[in-house]
């Protein structure tokens, strides 16, 4: 697994999102915006892109949509195998910060 070490969350959440549809570099940062509460400067989402579509994980067709490669794909498919590894008690997260949003 290349992409998604502790530091690459964004890539990871980058092949994640393609996994889902093609889109352009717009629509994924808009996409991470859902998740932020604001979006990411364009200085902040190509960098992953580009570096993504150098190690053969995404490609980039004529009309500026990225899609995940095959490569793309195994890739993550490890990544969500380690996500899941790390935080095997997502439910109990998600439990918790319902909790704490109901006790502001």
């Amino acid at each position: 697994m290349e992409c998604c070490k502790p530091k690459g969350y964004l890539t990871y959440l980058i092949l994640w999102i393609l996994g889902k549809k093609s889109m352009k570099g717009s629509e994924i940062s808009k996409e991470l915006g859902k998740r932020r509460g604001k979006r990411p400067s364009s200085g902040t989402i190509y960098p992953p892109l580009n570096e993504l579509k150098n190690k053969e994980l995404i490609s980039i067709d004529e009309n500026k949509y990225y899609s995940l490669t095959p490569k793309g794909e195994k890739e993550l498919k490890e990544a969500c195998k380690y996500f899941c590894s790390i935080f095997y008690d997502v439910e109990e997260m998600l439990r918790f910060c319902k909790d704490l949003k109901t006790s502001d």
